[in-house]
């Protein structure tokens, strides 16, 4: 082989080089979104342990925040709703005060992701939950990934519960809920975060809209069961990845059964 063809496969081999593994990444980029732990919804048991009774904790609250800036879920023993904003992690007790989380304490239940909004858009005053589910859906691309959902403003009203603590042997949530303390609020500003999961997700996590309030002066809060948007701001953050720890075999878990919750029993729950 003469010199001009020696240079010639030469400068071939070098572009075959540089080139295969830019191609490379840029489908393993697409092959593996939300696996970077940016866009990834990080959960903590699943929604049916909770509807069971599972209750204890299993992952303290300082190790969970490397996981997400903005979520929600509960605490051990049941004891009240858990809003995180803007990396600050509150528990509602009872009370309907909220207190701030130290580390030490533990989730049985929870779900956080890093928030980095894909849309951002004003809401139209007057929707109500059910309005504002619907407005949502009409926004998303597809209705098969996880939404990180933050509404940032003023309220005409919001209506929110906390739960009380419990005592082993934990009864069922069902048991639970209608001892729930229950709080409403008029022309109040603050922040709704939560989650909309897919359908394929039942028993895993709550499919549709679950949704979380903090006061603007983060003093109360808790889990939505109504609202009214007056003047009020939707981000969301499109999240493809979906992370799970679930309970090691000293909660019970192992041996707990799992007998399909109907979808009445966990709408009764959360609304």
């Amino acid at each position: 082989m003469d010199r001009k063809n020696i240079l010639l496969l030469f400068i071939i081999c070098v572009l075959c080089l540089t080139a295969v593994p830019a191609a490379a990444c840029g489908q393993a980029k697409t092959d593996v979104a939300g696996m970077d732990g940016r866009d990834t919804l990080y959960q903590v048991s699943t929604i049916d342990a909770l509807l069971n009774g599972l209750y204890d904790g299993i992952l303290p609250y300082g190790r969970l925040e490397s996981y997400g800036d903005m979520g929600l879920g509960t605490f051990t023993a049941l004891d009240g709703e858990m809003v995180a904003v803007e990396g600050k992690f509150y528990q509602v007790k009872m009370d309907g005060k909220a207190y701030q989380v130290p580390d030490d304490m533990q989730t049985p239940f929870a779900c956080v992701t890093f928030f980095e909004p894909d849309l951002e858009q004003s809401l139209p005053a007057g929707l109500d939950f059910n309005g504002l589910e619907a407005y949502i859906d009409g926004l998303i691309p597809t209705q098969n990934i996880f939404y990180a959902v933050i509404v940032d403003g003023t309220f005409s009203r919001m209506k929110t519960r906390s739960v009380p603590a419990q005592a082993k042997p934990y009864p069922p949530l069902a048991e639970v809920t209608p001892h729930q303390a229950v709080f409403d609020f008029e022309d109040v500003g603050g922040t709704v975060v939560g989650f909309r999961c897919p359908a394929y997700v039942s028993g895993l996590n709550v499919p549709g809209y679950h949704l979380h309030f903090l006061t603007a002066d983060r003093s109360a809060g808790g889990h939505v069961l109504e609202l009214e948007t007056k003047q009020a701001n939707l981000e969301m953050d499109y999240t493809s990845g979906f992370s799970m720890l679930l309970p090691g075999q000293e909660t019970g878990f192992y041996t707990m059964d799992f007998t399909p919750q109907t979808s009445a029993t966990l709408n009764d729950v959360e609304r």
